[in-house]
């Protein structure tokens, strides 16, 4: 018996052995990363190239590019003021949305008015850079890549992944802050 119990301590103290780490099954690499950069940027590129096309075609109107991508051009301009939106303002608005093919996704009706403060909304980015060229009482049409306008998502109903858009929007009223007063 003695032996019996001497021999079960031994096999387990034996078994008490530093236990050895399991090898990750996946090895993450920025192999992944790397190549939805790539897509990206070609995706961005052929929207470029697409809306360079269309601002060639359309002779009516003077487009404008911003630093953040998007192209535009006046319906409705005011030409005496000066003051652009600021963060922390803000302004009431109405937009639509268009496919490149100027057929209507969403009419500014359907939305209705929106009262949007300046950087802090959950407004889609490209709407959100748009809102800061205008002028109150300004109207603008708006050319937006895909990754501006609601991305490799989709908006869940009517616009699927990767999809840039148009879209008019027409600036009512700017609210300031009042550290904007000045």
């Amino acid at each position: 018996m003695k032996r019996l119990l001497f021999l079960i301590c031994l096999f387990g103290l034996a078994s008490c052995g530093e236990s050895e780490p399991r090898k990750a099954v996946k090895v993450k690499s920025g192999s992944f990363m790397d190549a939805s950069v790539a897509r990206s940027k070609e995706l961005l590129a052929q929207e470029e190239l697409l809306f360079k096309e269309i601002i060639a075609k359309d002779s009516l109107h003077k487009y404008i590019s911003t630093n953040t991508g998007l192209y535009y051009f006046y319906e409705k301009q005011n030409l005496s003021s000066q003051y652009l939106p600021q963060t922390d303002d803000e302004v009431i608005l109405s937009y639509n949305v268009m496919s490149l093919n100027n057929d209507t996704i969403y009419r500014a009706s359907d939305i209705g008015f929106v009262q949007h403060a300046i950087d802090k909304s959950q407004l889609f980015p490209g709407l959100r850079n748009a809102v800061k060229q205008l002028k109150e009482g300004e109207k603008a049409t708006f050319l937006i890549p895909s990754s501006m306008a609601y991305g490799f998502k989709g908006d869940g109903d009517k616009i699927g992944v990767n999809i840039p858009i148009k879209t008019s929007v027409n600036l009512y009223q700017i609210i300031k802050k009042k550290d904007s007063i000045n």
